[in-house]
């Protein structure tokens, strides 16, 4: 048997400030719940099962069932630790930006694109997988995406209220920012021809463009 993970770590997520949101050097998962999400990007949730995580961290079932006692308990941890790294960043993105409404959206886009382009596999099962929660878990997740979105509503309606954007449709321009940054996920390959600074630069003419932004 390969050696086995340690047990789970502190939360990996911690404080960022003076633009530590950019830093991705850190580890996104404890190890156990990094091994659940390469088995679920392989294989997708439902094709999972407990042996095989067990098998891709070196521990026996009985042993991931110590720390994890179901499949849906490593889901949702991994869920939860996407959603609290992404605010997290995009906070620290937000207030690194200071007062200005136009900063505050260049830094809070280029912080979800940066997100879903390093942390391209979690973000997508993150996304992909809200099927497949349970119980309280699901509506849980659904609010942090909704705070996410608001982040950005609101930043967007303030560009707009001080002429800084001129799209007449604030709300439908945010959401689409959004979306355009989240897909990344779906399509971001690490070694492609784009760094994800590069797809953030790039990406970023794009969603300052959405919000009607005169080209800098």
């Amino acid at each position: 048997m390969t050696k086995a993970l340690s047990a789970p770590v502190d939360d990996p997520v911690h404080k960022l400030t003076d633009g530590q949101w950019r830093d991705f050097s850190r580890p996104s998962l404890p190890p156990m719940l990094q091994a659940a999400l390469d088995c679920f990007v392989e294989h997708g949730y439902h094709g999972t099962t407990i042996r095989v995580v067990a098998a891709r961290a070196g521990l026996s079932v009985p042993g991931l069932y110590h720390h994890y006692p179901s499949k849906q308990a490593l889901l949702v941890g991994i869920v939860e630790l996407a959603m609290k790294d992404l605010l997290s960043r995009s906070e620290a993105a937000v207030a690194d930006a200071g007062s200005s409404v136009e900063e505050r959206f260049r830094l809070v886009v280029e912080c979800l694109l940066l997100f879903h382009a390093y942390r391209s596999e979690l973000a997508f099962i993150a996304a992909s997988e809200i099927r497949s929660l349970e119980g309280g878990s699901r509506p849980r997740h659904i609010a942090q995406r909704d705070r996410q979105q608001r982040m950005v509503d609101e930043i967007v309606v303030a560009g707009v209220a001080e002429g800084v954007f001129s799209t007449p449709h604030a709300i439908d321009a945010s959401r689409a920012v959004v979306t355009m940054c989240t897909g990344v996920a779906q399509w971001y390959r690490h070694g492609g021809p784009l760094t994800p600074e590069e797809v953030a630069v790039r990406y970023g003419l794009v969603a300052r463009m959405a919000v009607g932004q005169p080209r800098l």
